[in-house]
This record gives structure tokens, sequence and C-alpha cells, in this order.
């Protein structure tokens, strides 16, 4: 399942990207700075978690302009409850674009059609205002303040 915005595509990744990304080495379609150290993780619960490679999974964040991976989004699946967690980065190059929330707001909307899903939740520690505004942006509202974590959900 591809997803499309105005500036992005959102696609699974793939078996062989995650392996790439495991392994070091660089392929031409990334931006230079990817991929960031929560890819590099990602990746790595992917060798574990094979199912993770499908529409609800995770996806690689690719700027439409230039055709380059920026970031990664995903949907910690299967939901529990109703519940499914969001989690997303963006490379550093790319910061002040808006693209983290342009994506978390693809991702959600595709998220919330699963009758599996009823919202989706995001947890940000509170050193992270950035992505804070990124959850604001994207229609989340906070739920619960754990003194270091945030909680937020949009449903």
């Amino acid at each position: 399942m591809f997803l499309t915005t105005d500036r992005l595509l959102l696609r699974p990744w793939t078996g062989a990207e995650a392996a790439a990304v495991r392994a070091g080495d660089r392929r031409p379609d990334w931006a230079g700075d990817f991929p960031a150290h929560g890819d590099v993780v990602i990746a790595g619960l992917l060798a574990e978690r094979p199912d993770w490679l499908t529409a609800f999974g995770h996806h690689l964040v690719v700027e439409r302009a230039t055709r380059l991976v920026v970031g990664s989004i995903g949907l910690f699946w299967p939901p529990e409850d109703g519940v499914v967690e969001i989690g997303y980065g963006i490379v550093p190059s790319r910061h002040g674009r808006r693209y983290a929330a342009e994506a978390t707001v693809a991702l959600t909307g595709f998220a919330l059609t699963s009758p599996d899903v009823r919202s989706v939740s995001a947890q940000v520690e509170r050193s992270n205002p950035a992505s804070v505004r990124v959850l604001e942006a994207a229609g989340f509202t906070l739920v619960a303040d754990e003194g270091e974590v945030l909680r937020f959900s949009r449903s």
C-alpha cells in the first residue's frame, strides 16, 4: 500500500532495504543522512517482525520532489484493544519542513480505515518538543502526562 500526500510518498519497507540498513550499506535513493538511528532500530525489528513489512506496518518516507528516502514512519501492529501506536522520524536534513506531520496525518488516516483500529496513539518524551508539535499538527490530543513521557491519541 502506497500513500501519497502533497509532498511525500509513504511505501512499505522491503526486506532488502531493511537488510541494507542493518548491514550499513548505502543506497542511491536515500538522503545523505538516511538512515538515522531510529531507522536502524526499526530495520532490526523488521528482521524479527516480518509481518510489519505490510500496509499496516512500517513505511519509508520518500520526498516526491527528489525521490529520496528521508525517514520512516510506522504502526506497531497489531492493535491492542483497538489501539495501534505510531512512530516516526525524519532525517535532520529535512527537519523544519513539516514532513513528519504530513506523514503522520496520512498514516493515521489510513490506520483508522481498519475495522480493528478505533484510535492511534503515540508517546513522546517531554524533552522532545518538536515531536509534540508534530502530533498536535497531526490532530492528536494529549491524553496523559506521565512526567517525562506524554501520551497522545487520535480517533
